[in-house]
């Protein structure tokens, strides 16, 4: 595997945050967040890019950064946009891992947080429930053709997908490695 990276990839709001984090703290990798990243080398947030530059701005930033990632980092967890997959240099920088789910236990699982207006709000994609609904529907077959693997998240915690993704890929990954 190229750089030992593990990429999360997904809709926006399947909780690849969360499993980036649980997946650190139980392999004490570094994890990486690329919407974070971008708001950091542009000192904005991602809906202000969105509404001041477009979209076709945003992923040109997020090209750049798979570049970046490509040939900086390694040993990493690195959690993606829902559109990062665009960036077609996915496999050089690491394992894509796809998390799969539907789009209703998508929002399901971001109305249970607390802070749920707030999350919506950070989603600019997720303004128009029914064009959103539509483009997890255009991008399900997306992700399927960019993943090394998928794994199915609905109904599981965070550190139940955790503890697969490193049976099923981090520790055959080492063992194939090993040989």
């Amino acid at each position: 595997m190229k750089n030992n990276n593990i990429i999360l990839m997904g809709f926006m709001g399947v909780g690849k945050g969360s499993l980036a984090r649980e997946l650190s703290k139980l392999t004490g990798r570094v994890s990486i967040d690329t919407d974070d990243l971008i708001e950091s080398m542009e000192n904005t947030r991602i809906k202000k890019i969105f509404e001041k530059e477009g979209e076709a701005h945003f992923r040109a930033i997020e090209k750049k950064l798979s570049h970046w990632l490509e040939q900086s980092v390694k040993d990493a967890i690195i959690s993606t946009g829902g559109g990062f997959f665009h960036v077609g240099n996915l496999q050089e920088i690491g394992h894509v891992i796809y998390l799969e789910s539907s789009f209703n236990a998508i929002l399901d699982r971001i109305n249970t947080f607390e802070n749920a207006k707030k999350k919506l709000k950070k989603r600019p994609l997720l303004k128009n429930i029914a064009k959103a609904k539509e483009l997890v529907s255009e991008r399900h077959p997306k992700y399927m053709a960019c993943a090394d693997t998928i794994i199915q998240t609905e109904g599981k915690s965070s550190q139940q997908i955790a503890k697969e993704i490193i049976k099923n890929v981090i520790e055959k990954n080492a063992e194939t490695e090993a040989k």
